[in-house]
């Protein structure tokens, strides 16, 4: 077994708009990843085809849902209410081209961000440096598309607070 430590860029933005809006706001920002998409690859047929699809999904931002998790509701076991949504963002074209140079980058793509509101009533919104994450792999062609991703993360978190 082999452990390494890198550094992670956090970033956590607060904003007085309710939780609800900055919610629609952020998902407006998505297309819909539908996992269909690789089932013409894995029978050796359209490449093209599949990449024309996976384009076509994606959202203004770039980015595509691939999934959410609730833990506010999640909260309620433990007799917490709370609104609280993991977001699981990315874009497979934009993960190609990182995975091709290094599959280890596979590990964080598709990215997370969380979006709650806190005790005050406020809501925030955090993630992880894509830069930062990314970085640890050490290969330049990986960072240079990082990079690309900490842009337009943040371009769709300044889109959903406005």
């Amino acid at each position: 077994m082999n452990e390494s430590r890198f550094m992670v860029d956090h970033v956590r933005l607060e904003s007085g708009k309710p939780f609800e809006d900055v919610a629609k706001a952020f998902e407006r920002q998505l297309g819909r990843f539908d996992p269909d998409v690789a089932k013409p690859l894995i029978a050796g047929g359209d490449i093209e085809g599949a990449r024309a699809r996976i384009e076509a999904m994606a959202g203004p931002s770039g980015f595509l849902l691939f999934g959410t998790t609730d833990h506010g509701t999640l909260l309620r076991i433990v007799g917490q209410k709370r609104k609280a949504i993991q977001y699981v963002v990315g874009n497979p074209l934009f993960a190609l081209q990182m995975t091709q140079h290094g599959i280890r980058a596979g590990l964080y793509a598709p990215l997370r961000v969380l979006l709650y509101e806190n005790e005050e009533g406020k809501t925030c919104v955090e993630y992880d440096k894509p830069s930062s994450l990314f970085g640890q792999f050490n290969d330049d062609r990986i960072a240079s598309v990082a990079s690309m991703l900490d842009r337009k993360l943040e371009a769709l978190v300044a889109a959903a607070v406005e």
